[in-house]
């Protein structure tokens, strides 16, 4: 057989084992509750879908679209950041349309890193962050977040950046972080801009959940720091806020240099996405926002369910301000099972699917993480199994 060598360097992806057990369950008649997977069960608003089913009667856009996305969608782009967070945007050197977040930085990595190159990147983080480089063929250099409040996180990365060697090309972030929910204010994108503007090191910011957030609290923009576009972009996926996850459409602002290099290589990739799908996520972008809203409550009204109860069980869970998680340190009772045994033990004595932490980094294996996708009565049912499992031992 042959040996594929990019592949190699992949571990086995921990979710299959969990994936597999939950398939297996569910083919012997049970009932698993799944906050497995963070993909939204709702329903895509009306007037988002009305303008996908009009704009695809049109033959014209049957044909191919535009890899770097159709010049309309760009400037609405453009037009939501200047209306959300002041900032200006050039929809032609400085906005580009992805196939979902996480195929925008994928090949974000394939076209500006190589075998020479580092990443640096907190762990645990979303896997593609971590694997987004490694498949590029660079090597990460992890920064553990693990249980670190904002301020420590920061004295971490201005202490351990400048001493990385090789120096990192690149720095990923993710806030509000998945899994960790973790959340920062300006003041954190100031210091970390000013720091990787000194080093040379261009910022990646996954800025998936600006939507969900919860309880006053205001994502920021790493965009919104006074010449923050000289070394840094971002991205945005209408998944989360709109519940259009398998439309896959987001995008990546900032840095003319770091989009014109997309824009690159996803001429060789790809035609874009549906130019319909790109209709109507003008229509999600510009038209009324009522439904973002309703969307971000629902995702609290879960949170606060799942999170009290588990509280309440004797599993200590803090409050997440913002996300579509709750990032869940092993009870101490299971702590020594690790993050995959504990979640096959949720499974099957509780009927409960969950995330396993390793899955996100080394640094997340005393952990699990919830999705939000199950409503408020699945919820109360999960725990009921979850409170009986910890009867029985």
């Amino acid at each position: 057989m042959d040996e594929f060598r990019r592949l190699t360097r992949l571990p086995a992806y921990v979710f299959n084992i969990t994936s597999e057990l939950k398939a297996a369950a569910r083919k012997r008649g049970e009932d698993i509750i799944d906050f497995g997977m963070g993909n939204p069960d709702g329903a895509t608003p009306k007037h988002i879908v009305d303008k996908l089913i009009e704009a695809s009667q049109k033959t014209a856009t049957h044909r191919y679209s535009l890899s770097r996305g159709i010049p309309r969608l760009r400037k609405a782009i453009s037009n939501w950041y200047k209306t959300r967070y002041d900032v200006d945007l050039d929809p032609e050197t400085e906005a580009i349309v992805t196939i979902g977040s996480k195929e925008g930085i994928a090949h974000l990595c394939l076209a500006v890193l190589d075998d020479a190159d580092t990443v640096a990147v907190p762990n645990p983080s979303y896997p593609i962050h971590i694997y987004g480089p490694v498949i590029a063929g660079s090597k990460v250099q992890s920064i553990s977040i693990d249980g670190a409040g904002a301020d420590a996180l920061l004295e971490k990365l201005e202490h351990n950046l400048p001493r990385m060697q090789p120096r990192p090309k690149l720095l990923i972030l993710n806030f509000p972080a998945n899994p960790t929910t973790q959340c920062v204010e300006l003041s954190f994108f100031e210091r970390v801009v000013a720091l990787c503007r000194e080093l040379g090191i261009y910022i990646v910011h996954d800025l998936a959940y600006a939507d969900i957030v919860f309880d006053g609290y205001r994502a920021p923009s790493v965009l919104e720091v006074p010449g923050a576009k000289d070394i840094a972009v971002e991205f945005f996926t209408l998944s989360k806020s709109y519940n259009m996850p398998g439309w896959r459409v987001g995008f990546m602002v900032g840095n003319k240099k770091l989009v014109a290099a997309l824009g690159r290589i996803k001429s060789y990739f790809d035609y874009g996405t549906f130019t319909p799908i790109q209709v109507a996520s003008i229509a999600a972008l510009e038209g009324p926002q009522e439904c973002v809203a309703k969307i971000r409550d629902n995702y609290r009204s879960r949170r606060d369910v799942l999170v009290g109860g588990l509280n309440k069980l004797g599993w200590p869970v803090e409050l997440p301000k913002a996300t579509m998680f709750a990032w869940t340190r092993i009870p101490e009772q299971y702590r020594k099972l690790g993050s995959v045994e504990f979640s096959k033990k949720l499974l099957l004595e509780a009927k409960v699917a969950v995330s396993p932490g390793i899955g996100f980094g080394d640094h997340g294996d005393g952990h699990v993480r919830f999705s939000l996708i199950e409503n408020e009565e699945r919820t109360r049912q999960a725990l009921r199994g979850i409170k009986q499992m910890f009867k029985n031992g």
